[in-house]
């Protein structure tokens, strides 16, 4: 039995969209600490918070995608331009909330190159950016995505809206 199916067994119902969701996030943040990596250790040496930056709003791109079509695709009425205006503000809040952490790390605890070495800015920078950043952000996200983004559908009398998406489709 693949595990996909274990998993749907055991897990309920209402837990099923949390675990969608840690899963989309899971993806999200390996893009995102890929390329915030990278950009780091090459073009972006010296700016930390501008390869943050890019990285977070590559890998949001790629959530939202995910996030729609998957987690969250059981949910809504919203058509979709509106939808996907929420989304962006909300990760635009979130990355205020996720850049908070590195810029304290770099600028008020001074875990930069000129007190500390390569190393230990890389897993400052790590720590602060990549772990309680991403905390942070995601417990915001998940709980606005859920309020504002991905509703429960709010069309009259409890039945699905018509608007330019056509009806949702159900996701297991």
């Amino acid at each position: 039995m693949p595990i996909i199916d274990r998993v749907r067994e055991v897990l309920p119902l209402k837990y099923r969209e949390l675990a969608k969701f840690l899963v989309v996030g899971g993806t999200a943040w390996i893009v995102d600490t890929g390329l915030f990596t990278i950009m780091t250790h090459t073009i972006l040496v010296d700016k930390p918070i501008t390869a943050k930056i890019i990285s977070i709003l590559v890998s949001t791109v790629l959530s939202y995608v995910l996030n729609r079509e998957w987690s969250f695709s059981t949910r809504g009425g919203r058509e979709r331009h509106h939808e996907a205006m929420l989304f962006f503000l909300v990760n635009g809040l979130a990355l205020g909330l996720n850049l908070i952490p590195l810029a304290m790390s770099r600028y008020w605890f001074g875990f930069n190159l000129a007190h500390h070495t390569q190393f230990v800015v890389s897993v400052a920078d790590f720590i602060s950016a990549n772990i309680i950043g991403t905390l942070v952000g995601m417990a915001f996200r998940y709980w606005a995505y859920r309020r504002w983004v991905f509703p429960e559908d709010f069309s009259d009398e409890g039945e699905n809206s018509s608007n330019d998406n056509g009806p949702r489709r159900m996701a297991d």
